[in-house]
């Protein structure tokens, strides 16, 4: 995997963060630069935590599954691309409650967010067990893009939260869905 694939790879990794991020800064009338740096390196952190585990899953078992490995990173690809897909049709719902300013479970809440939206980067770190990736490198690459973009979605998420978020994951969705084919691609052609 190139340095470009991995870039791509990691904007994708950081669209459902940065759309939570965009609601937790709707929620907030003056988001402070502060605060959304810490909220950045929280979801980042955890995000780039999270495709080292799923590393560490699939390599366990990567000898078992050599002779069909890129169906295996095709189909986690491809699903959680899909998934991401139907996410970003999904109408908001309780999400602003889940990030209610001043309250003792807004941490706890937010915590908890950062995790769920890092899951998909466990999934991803599984796939990647099956490539010769340097994962620490991939995994940098995914918290600081993840740290980048909440920073960003915190302080925009006032003028931004109507349309951007749900459009940043379906984004995020289909450059999974591309880069699975990419990988079927190059194991099965070439």
């Amino acid at each position: 995997m190139n340095i470009i694939t991995l870039s791509v790879l990691s904007l994708a990794m950081s669209t459902d963060a940065f759309a939570a991020s965009i609601t937790k800064g709707s929620t907030l009338k003056n988001p402070r630069i502060l605060s959304a740096i810490k909220l950045g390196l929280l979801f980042g952190c955890i995000e780039a935590i999270a495709p080292i585990v799923g590393w560490l899953i699939g390599s366990a078992g990567a000898h078992y599954v050599e002779a069909f490995d890129h169906w295996i990173a095709f189909v986690l690809l491809v699903g959680l691309g899909v998934h991401m897909l139907l996410e970003s049709r999904k109408e908001d719902g309780d999400d602003e409650e889940e990030f209610a300013p001043n309250t003792k479970r807004s941490f706890i809440a937010t915590l908890l967010t950062a995790v769920g939206t890092s899951i998909d980067a466990m999934t991803v770190g599984i796939s990647l067990a099956f490539m010769k990736v340097n994962i620490y490198l991939a995994a940098a690459m995914i918290g600081l893009a993840t740290t980048i973009m909440v920073t960003i979605g915190a302080l925009l998420g006032n003028v931004m939260s109507g349309w951007v978020g749900k459009k940043a994951e379906a984004i995020g969705g289909i450059a999974l869905i591309l880069i699975g084919c990419g990988i079927l691609y190059s194991h099965t052609y070439a």
